[in-house]
């Protein structure tokens, strides 16, 4: 039997941003289309998931405010670009679900969808839980980390924080723990998007 585990006090909020090569409809982009909606499910399914933003107008979870953007989308030709805002439990299973398994896949072909930024992917704060974060919430994160670099109010996997503001070292061996649990929970899942293309 599994060790008790308290409900935390924090959750880990994560807001992402970048830029495809081209509009969302287009051959170029196909590879992540195909793969969005896996992503999503995997998310679903991933240990230590609690919830994530959906998108005004699309089938699937309410959207946590109006969806904005940040500033580096400008002179980018885009009036959007692919994002999105979750909450987790922990550092550890945030990571074991973005760097293994079906996200992972994502990642691996990414380079073939998206632009080349010079803004940092993704920012990671704390909130207390029960609180839904809003899209502008991680627009503002993003840019203080991008301006300000890695500190309790925006961080990253590299330079991360607990709740109470101390620096911390991520728990390598859980998140293996973490993604071994999810690779069994994901199964299906991994094998479509391996027979996608590109």
């Amino acid at each position: 039997m599994a060790p008790h585990r308290p409900a935390p006090s924090h959750h880990l909020a994560m807001y992402n941003f970048g830029l495809h090569v081209d509009e969302y409809e287009s051959p170029a982009v196909q590879g992540f289309r195909l793969r969005e909606a896996a992503n999503f499910a995997a998310a679903q399914k991933a240990k230590g998931f609690v919830g994530r933003s959906g998108y005004a107008g699309v089938e699937g979870p309410e959207s946590w405010g109006e969806q904005v953007f940040p500033r580096f989308i400008a002179a980018s030709g885009f009036d959007s670009g692919p994002s999105s805002l979750s909450l987790w439990h922990d550092l550890e299973s945030l990571m074991a679900f973005s760097y293994n398994g079906v996200h992972a896949d994502a990642l691996k072909h990414a380079r073939h969808w998206n632009r080349k930024q010079s803004w940092p992917p993704l920012v990671l704060w704390w909130v207390d839980a029960g609180t839904r974060p809003k899209w502008a919430d991680g627009v503002a994160r993003l840019e203080h980390l991008h301006d300000k670099g890695p500190s309790p109010v925006a961080f990253t996997f590299k330079a991360a924080f607990d709740p109470s503001g101390g620096a911390v070292v991520i728990d390598r061996g859980r998140v293996r723990q973490l993604a071994e649990a999810n690779a069994r929970d994901q199964a299906d899942l991994l094998a479509h998007v391996h027979s996608l293309k590109p």
